[in-house]
C-alpha cells in the first residue's frame, strides 16, 4: 500500500508502522493529515489506536481499511471517529480517492 501511495504525486507517505502504538506515536509525531489504519494489528488494536488518535492529533483524519466488513465493524470506527472505511480488496483508485478526500476534508476544516 505504501509504494502504492509514493506513486501519487499529490501524496506523501510519512509513516508506518507494524502495531497500532507506534501507528499513534507516529502520527503524533508527524500531525499527518490523514492515517489510513487497520483494525487487526498487534499490541493496541485498531480501535484503540483510532480513538488514541482522535485525542492526541485531533486534526488528522483516520480512514480504517480493514479485512473486517463494514456491517460488523464500520459502524463502530465511524462512531469512534473515523472519516472513513473501507474494506479490504478494493480497488487501489478506491483506497487512494478516500485517502484524498480525507485529506482535502482536512485542508477545509476552520482552524481550531
Amino acid at each position: 500500500m505504501r509504494e502504492i501511495l509514493r506513486t501519487e504525486s499529490d501524496l506523501e507517505v510519512v509513516g508506518e508502522a507494524g502495531d497500532g502504538a507506534a501507528g499513534v506515536e507516529g502520527v503524533v509525531r508527524s500531525q499527518a493529515d490523514v492515517m489510513l489504519l487497520d483494525l487487526s494489528m498487534p499490541d493496541v488494536d485498531g480501535l484503540e489506536a483510532l480513538e488514541m488518535v482522535k485525542d492526541q492529533a485531533p486534526r488528522t483524519r483516520v480512514v480504517v481499511l480493514s479485512g473486517l466488513s463494514a456491517a460488523v465493524a464500520g459502524a463502530t470506527a465511524m462512531a469512534r471517529g473515523a472519516h472513513g472505511y473501507l474494506e479490504k480488496g478494493l480497488p487501489f483508485t478506491e483506497i487512494i480517492g478516500a485517502v484524498r478526500a480525507a485529506g482535502h476534508a482536512n485542508l477545509r476544516r476552520p482552524s481550531d
